[in-house]
């Protein structure tokens, strides 16, 4: 099933079902307010709700309207837990030697990930606000799970029943302010602002054979300014699946319901699939051509992150958004 959450009078939104085609929507605050609140009591609700999203693909549904994603804040629109990581390690050793710092031998075998801001997520379609252009903008599209509780000391192999939902992120940042804050030896902050989402999350079974070992096994198709970007596999090159990152942040301490987990920026070593992000695209450059040639983003730029199935079909809908000055 795939849910959203539409804008309403509380700031943490209403919950709907979303159809499989994204055209339409049905409320289930009988069921649950909000998608924290389901996810809190997941075991009883996810059985209701399926029911009800089983009525809405049948057209057994008489109150169901239109989905428009301009209504939908994040699925989450914020969170208990935000914590991303970089598992796509081929995407770290670039990024960091861009700035001329050696990746750690360990970072191959020992996650890194970070936890970041969760009390302010933007909606697929919301403009995102940057006080100066100078600070660097920069996209990363990643994948995020959303889990159930999961104790401490869960191990990989007792990860995978935990994680209930999957969307689309772009975690937006702010390149030029990332090594001042990593100098400190305690970042990053003001280096991340507020990470949009996907409009809708889905169950995992929503995709299929696409889902496997922990892994979304499909191209994130990403425009800059209506144009391509990129298109890498999530499902190629990442060295820690999310059962294993699940494993790394439960080492010692628990992760409650509604905890959100990125896999970090996307990214593959067949360099002709494009990047996720306009940092690892400078870097290649930076290789290839002696300097960087694309910028990072300006002030009415646009950004659009999309995941499609075998047939096409976005799953997740699309993060569509421009870049304004705050």
């Amino acid at each position: 099933m795939k849910l959203a959450t539409l804008r309403s009078s509380s700031r943490d939104g209403q919950l709907v079902l979303v159809s499989r085609d994204l055209s339409k929507a049905v409320a289930v605050a009988h069921i649950a307010p909000t998608l924290q609140a389901a996810l809190d009591d997941w075991s009883s609700l996810a059985p209701k709700l399926a029911e009800v999203a089983a009525a809405l693909e049948q057209g057994g549904v008489k109150d169901s309207f239109s989905f428009d994603p301009a209504r939908a804040m994040a699925p989450l629109p914020r969170a208990y837990h935000w914590v991303d990581g970089s598992a796509y390690v081929n995407h770290v050793e670039l990024v960091r030697k861009a700035r001329g710092a050696q990746m750690p031998e360990s970072f191959w075998t020992d996650p890194l990930v970070y936890q970041g801001g969760s009390d302010d997520f933007l909606g697929a379609r919301d403009d995102v606000p940057v006080p100066s252009e100078e600070y660097g903008i920069d996209l990363e599209g990643e994948v995020a799970v959303i889990t159930d509780d999961v104790p401490m000391g869960t191990k990989r192999e007792g990860a995978f029943d935990h994680i209930k939902l999957v969307m689309l992120v772009n975690d937006w940042s702010l390149r030029n302010l990332i090594p001042g804050e990593l100098a400190k030896s305690f970042g990053f902050y003001q280096s991340k602002p507020a990470t949009a989402f996907s409009p809708v999350a889905v169950t995992p079974d929503e995709l299929g054979t696409s889902w496997a070992e922990a892994k979304v096994h499909l191209p994130l198709v990403v425009h800059v300014n209506g144009k391509p970007f990129g298109q890498p596999n999530a499902g190629v090159d990442m060295t820690f699946d999310f059962a294993r990152l699940i494993e790394h942040i439960t080492l010692t301490r628990n992760a409650r319901a509604g905890t959100v987990l990125g896999s970090g920026t996307i990214s593959n070593y067949d360099r002709s699939l494009g990047s996720a992000c306009i940092a690892e695209r400078r870097t290649l450059e930076q290789i290839e051509q002696g300097k960087p040639v694309t910028s990072f983003l300006k002030f009415g730029d646009s950004v659009r992150i999309e995941m499609f199935d075998p047939h096409g079909r976005s799953i997740f809908g699309a993060i569509e958004q421009k870049v304004v000055r705050r």
